[in-house]
């Protein structure tokens, strides 16, 4: 079973690798443009762009070779955000455009295959897989509503992070909880420990299984894993809710971004 579960994980690192230096992976994000409802000029792309309560809009010619759904857009066009299911993208050039929504908020991102960051890129270092560091977990919802703790972000703002309970487990002899938020059926935490901004990023990301009916669930740090911040300074990420900073060294799961 050790055996398998080192393959798997195996498996997880490479996939993580190729994901975030595909051609419009985390490492090509380029610049977070924030929009109001004043047209401006985004730099580096043709055309004017502003928000509204549909999405995100741009008026340009068929001259500036900006595409929508493979359409040259000559006049104005509307580009719902990542939060609608109607979500839309743009592409000019090798340059991939995508609208998003945080908190109310719109913003543009620009994804540029010839990023610095992702040229540049050599990888992710991880620590070893250690079976230890896997093992089981108890979720125990909050009454009612999911709650909503104010954290600061990478980007220097501090956002509402929903948090619907907490986990319970015992590693490295140590008891303690931690607070998660459901993505679908699975879990998911910020978290930071005695590596953290040393041996490893300021903070990293977990995941867990969907828990069964007794809450019971596996927290494996093998796979605590590097928010987007890592990859490119254009992420929002959250920091860790209180009570989140484990106070003894997880040496596990990845490390840093590696560079040429």
């Amino acid at each position: 079973m050790t055996e398998k579960a080192a393959e798997d994980w195996k498996h997880w690192n490479d996939q993580r690798v190729a994901s975030v230096s595909a051609q419009h992976g985390q490492l090509a994000l380029t610049g977070t443009h924030w929009l109001d409802a004043e047209p401006v000029q985004v730099p580096g792309l043709p055309g004017q762009w502003w928000a509204d309560a549909e999405g995100v809009r741009v008026r340009a010619v068929a001259a500036d070779g900006l595409l929508v759904d493979s359409l040259l857009v000559d006049g104005e066009v509307l580009l719902r955000p990542d939060t609608d299911p109607a979500a839309g993208t743009a592409t000019l050039g090798d340059l991939l455009l995508v609208p998003i929504e945080r908190e109310g908020e719109l913003a543009l991102r620009v994804f540029d295959p010839a990023a610095p960051r992702r040229v540049a890129f050599a990888g992710i270092s991880a620590f070893p897989y250690a079976p230890e560091w896997a093992v089981p977990a108890v979720f125990t919802p909050f009454e009612g509503e999911p709650k909503a703790v104010v954290v600061p972000n990478a980007d220097g703002r501090e956002r509402p992070l929903a948090v619907t309970g907490q986990i319970e487990f015992t590693v490295a002899g140590e008891h303690r909880t931690l607070t998660v938020s459901r993505a679908g059926k699975r879990l998911t935490g910020v978290i930071a420990d005695a590596t953290s901004g040393g041996d490893t990023y300021r903070f990293r990301f977990i995941t867990l299984p969907e828990p069964d009916a007794d809450g019971r669930t596996v927290l494996d740090l093998n796979r605590a894993y590097l928010p987007p911040c890592a990859f490119s300074d254009h992420f929002i990420c959250p920091f860790p809710p209180p009570g989140n900073r484990l106070d003894f060294a997880v040496e596990a799961g990845e490390r840093q971004v590696l560079s040429r």
